[in-house]
């Protein structure tokens, strides 16, 4: 089945979860961190659906390839600063897992899709 829009991708529906996630998370960070960390976990999250969407859309298969690999850096851009975070205590344990396997899961729908589309 040929994809007609970029909302039927499984692997944006799932990016568009992390990045709810993300903010919710994140809601708490101290105020020092409101133009910082915070900001750029959330930016990298936004930017996952945001290519997959643009990339979609574009008039070429290579464009559209290119686009997820920009996604799928943004998603390890996210686990490190994930990490960091919970390295600074401002997520807990179960906060800091819950992103980076969501973001593995994106990751992993990403490298399918990537897999599935034709290599020129």
């Amino acid at each position: 089945m040929k994809v007609k829009n970029y909302t039927e991708l499984v692997a944006w529906k799932k990016a568009m979860e992390l990045v709810q996630a993300i903010y919710d998370e994140t809601k708490d960070f101290p105020s020092p961190e409101l133009y910082g960390l915070r900001l750029q976990i959330r930016k990298a999250g936004i930017s996952v659906p945001s290519n997959i969407a643009e990339g979609q859309g574009r008039m070429s298969t290579a464009e559209f390839r290119h686009h997820l690999s920009i996604a799928h850096g943004s998603l390890r851009e996210i686990e490190t600063q994930v990490l960091i975070s919970e390295k600074l205590g401002y997520l807990d344990n179960q906060a800091a897992s819950g992103l980076v396997n969501r973001t593995s899961e994106v990751r992993k729908l990403i490298n399918g899709l990537l897999n599935s589309l034709p290599s020129r």
